[in-house]
């Protein structure tokens, strides 16, 4: 695969990081110093990482339906940096997807936050459907890998749908919240501090709405709101305008690319590959300078009647994906995005007849103003909606409605970002009575990983 390839470039990457899973027999473990109380949740299977011999792995077993109707455990794999008595406590870092697994970030973010975690214990989890035990759906993984943007095919999705059986009723976010608070009990803490991004944020919101009395501070980089985000992804589409514009003031390109993107999606129609191309380059590219991609001149050239290049590009960013599902699973990411979100045709419980007249009938409901450049037919187009169009009735995650995060609470943006666009994080600071928001000009997704910036401002918030 090319270096422009979206399974070279991260696409899967909501973190960059090369890491390696737990694995391995050693004894060895960092337990408080008087353990869980008897009958709580245990960690079993003490052993150090590979590659990070002062971390701890270690296994914690939770059961697959925890009403019981459905038999099954499944086994998560955590790591454990740091004291039980560290002097800020217990921090826990979620990664991004829904997909991603945790485990094999852990050297990344040791790197990115180490002043902050001279003071914390950090603990790390490959949640549910994830790592080890990732949801393989093949046909899936193969056409999407970690792509939100890129629509799969309706058998591709039915086919994982399928092979889950009634397993994919058991994905939701809520019951990843369940698993997280029995990891704390696990580890026997009161309290702890929680930093997620991308996903990670919607995951540790979640969790700190339903057990606020646990939280003691969240960090939340690359904002998905706690009560949702917008599943015809609006605001990104927006967005991309004010990007474009931004990169070529900065580059001085003597052209207005958000205008050579309207004339291209139109004449063409391809307005999710190249949506899909911009998500990407937000990620990796978040200033549109790398000469290597050239994305600003592609689209002029494009516009003016030569789409080779542009063309090349919208392809290679959509090729299939080598990407291998215990790195990013797109089987519980489609899982977990169609129990959790709210679309156009209701929840996830909802029959698969009236689905698409009910897309349909949103996608013309918005304003063309709000998504131009692009046009609005791409919002109901792009992967999200196309993969939960036809997944199968299946339980819905209905979190309560109307409840507020009432810990102090950093939000991180990158004013660059198409994935998780900064207008979502400015809407939840203004409905958390604690939050501070921190809008980081140039930069992207994943604020802490990829901009020194972002990680500053994350460990001054932690160690207040």
């Amino acid at each position: 695969m090319s270096f422009l390839s979206r399974a070279a470039t991260v696409v899967a990457a909501l973190i960059t990081a090369t890491a390696t899973a737990c694995a391995g027999t050693a004894p060895g473990a960092d337990r408080p110093p008087n353990g869980p109380p008897p009958g709580a949740p245990v960690l079993t299977g003490h052993r150090p990482c590979p590659g990070q011999a002062d971390a701890t792995c270690a296994d914690l077993t939770v059961p697959l339906d925890r009403a019981g109707a459905v038999p099954g455990r499944l086994t998560l794999q955590t790591a454990i940096h740091g004291r039980a008595d560290a002097p800020r406590g217990t921090l826990l870092f979620l990664t991004g997807g829904p997909g991603q697994p945790g485990v094999p970030f852990m050297a990344r973010i040791r790197t990115r936050l180490p002043a902050a975690l001279a003071a914390y214990r950090l603990v790390m989890i490959d949640q549910r459907g994830t790592g080890g035990g990732a949801v393989d759906c093949p046909a899936l993984q193969k056409e999407v890998g970690s792509s939100d943007t890129v629509p799969p095919t309706p058998t591709a999705v039915t086919d994982c749908a399928t092979s889950m059986g009634r397993t994919r009723d058991f994905h939701t976010t809520a019951d990843t919240v369940a698993d997280l608070e029995d990891l704390r009990r696990a580890l026997g803490v009161t309290d702890w501090t929680l930093d997620g991004v991308s996903y990670g944020t919607y995951t540790a919101g979640r969790y700190a709405l339903a057990h606020p009395s646990r939280v003691r501070r969240l960090v939340l980089d690359s904002v998905v709101p706690a009560d949702g985000a917008g599943v015809l992804y609006e605001e990104s589409f927006g967005h991309s305008g004010h990007v474009l514009r931004t990169a070529c003031r900065e580059q001085d390109c003597g052209f207005d690319p958000a205008r050579d993107l309207a004339r291209v999606v139109r004449r063409d129609g391809n307005g999710v590959g190249v949506f899909n191309l911009l998500v990407i380059a937000s990620i990796i590219d978040p200033k549109l300078d790398n000469p290597d991609l050239g994305i600003l001149d592609a689209l002029h050239a494009s516009a003016d009647g030569d789409p080779t290049r542009l063309d090349a590009l919208v392809a290679d960013f959509s090729a299939p994906s080598d990407e291998p599902p215990a790195e990013f699973s797109s089987g519980l990411h489609a899982a977990t995005l169609c129990a959790d979100s709210r679309w156009p045709w209701g929840d996830a419980s909802a029959p698969l007849d009236g689905r698409r007249e009910a897309l349909e009938r949103a996608v013309r409901r918005i304003d063309p103003a709000t998504v131009w450049p692009f046009e609005r037919r791409t919002a109901g187009e792009q992967g999200i909606p196309q993969t939960c169009l036809p997944w199968p009735a299946s339980r819905a995650d209905r979190p309560a409605p109307g409840r507020t995060l009432t810990m102090p609470v950093l939000l991180l943006a990158g004013d660059r970002d198409l994935s998780t666009p900064p207008a979502w994080a400015r809407g939840m600071a203004a409905r958390t009575p604690k939050a501070e928001l921190v809008v980081i000009a140039g930069a992207g997704h994943s604020t802490q990983s990829r901009n020194t910036e972002g990680a500053r401002a994350a460990e001054e918030f932690l160690l207040r």
